[in-house]
């Protein structure tokens, strides 16, 4: 019994550790920036664009669910969505080319950045696994 009860804390101890080494894209809808955290460390904090009026980004806590390294939207005229992390049904984050609109509202739900830095969440999400990464968007 005791050897069940000790095997059970190490494997806590180890989902514990796994949580604690994750990935978090946190996007905050009011100040359009992204912060992404590695460890609990703060590596990143990112201009980027949300739904314009109109549309909506949606709130909540996600995990990456398909990621693509370049994706073409079949809904809004094939238009280039690169280094695509998807997050609800066709809510994506991605790279965008249009960086002026960065820093405010502009997309019709997806979460846009510069194509280089979508590279680099990209990248790490890639590195962690979508399992140990968290999308957090907020008010």
């Amino acid at each position: 019994m005791i050897t069940i009860v000790a095997a059970g804390a190490m494997l806590l101890g180890a989902a514990s550790a796994g949580l604690a080494a994750s990935l978090v894209a946190s996007i905050d809808v009011s100040e359009q920036t992204m912060t992404v955290k590695k460890h609990g460390t703060v590596l990143y904090k990112w201009r980027v664009s949300t739904a314009r009026k109109g549309y909506v980004t949606p709130r909540g806590q996600y995990s990456p669910t398909r990621m693509h390294k370049m994706w073409h939207s079949r809904k809004y005229d094939m238009s280039p969505m690169p280094y695509s992390i998807f997050f609800r049904g066709g809510y994506a984050i991605h790279g965008t080319n249009y960086v002026k609109a960065l820093g405010r509202p502009a997309s019709h739900g997806c979460v846009r950045l510069d194509t280089a830095n979508a590279a680099k969440l990209y990248a790490l999400v890639k590195e962690v696994g979508a399992g140990n990464t968290r999308i957090v968007v907020t008010n």
